[in-house]
């Protein structure tokens, strides 16, 4: 659902004359095919992309209509969803929250490693968007278990500003991470 993106529909209304997409067509694990392929059923085994499993819906809509927009640039994601209708998108991000949620199966976190990322999340007030589970809500992503150099990749871009949020809070909080800061945090917050 597009409610927690104040702005969106008026600009999504006019964006529905996209061309068509034939695996948007396709219904339930049909649609998803491409999907898992590279972001896997439940965790991403492929490099630098990230796990979608159990993903909140509200994200993975805003996600896809900013590479639809080319307001994000990812490829092959921006020719992906450039034929996505508004419903397409929706649909997606509804069978994307349904798939399972990726886990950690290694080994736990080594204790200094997880006393300082917890000390850069309550620093940083990772908990106050990403909730305590750091699982997400609404349009904020599940964080939890993704893939560790995807989630250092991510914190980075977000405080060089080359990934822009759909508005500026994640910019404006990793202005003040440090790098060994988003080491541990990625490291950390992969394995729960």
């Amino acid at each position: 659902m597009l409610r927690t993106l104040p702005g969106f529909g008026i600009i999504l209304a006019g964006a529905a004359f996209a061309a068509p997409n034939p695996a948007a067509d396709a219904s339930g694990p049909e649609r998803l095919t491409a999907c898992v392929a590279c972001h896997g059923a439940r965790t991403s085994s492929t490099e630098g992309v990230p796990s979608l499993g159990g993903q909140q819906a509200d994200y993975v809509v805003t996600q896809l209509f900013q590479f639809r927009e080319k307001q994000r640039e990812a490829a092959p994601m921006n020719d992906i969803a450039a034929g996505f209708s508004d419903d397409d998108l929706r649909a997606y991000g509804e069978a994307i929250a349904a798939l399972p949620a990726p886990g950690w199966s290694g080994p736990p976190a080594d204790v200094a490693l997880k006393e300082r990322a917890q000390a850069a999340i309550a620093k940083h007030k990772c908990v106050s968007c990403h909730g305590a589970d750091l699982a997400g809500r609404d349009a904020i992503p599940r964080i939890r278990a993704q893939r560790e150099e995807y989630l250092a990749a991510a914190l980075t871009a977000y405080k060089s500003n080359t990934r822009p949020g759909y508005d500026p809070a994640m910019n404006e909080v990793a202005q003040d991470l440090k790098d060994d800061e988003i080491r541990d945090l990625a490291a950390y917050i992969a394995t729960l």
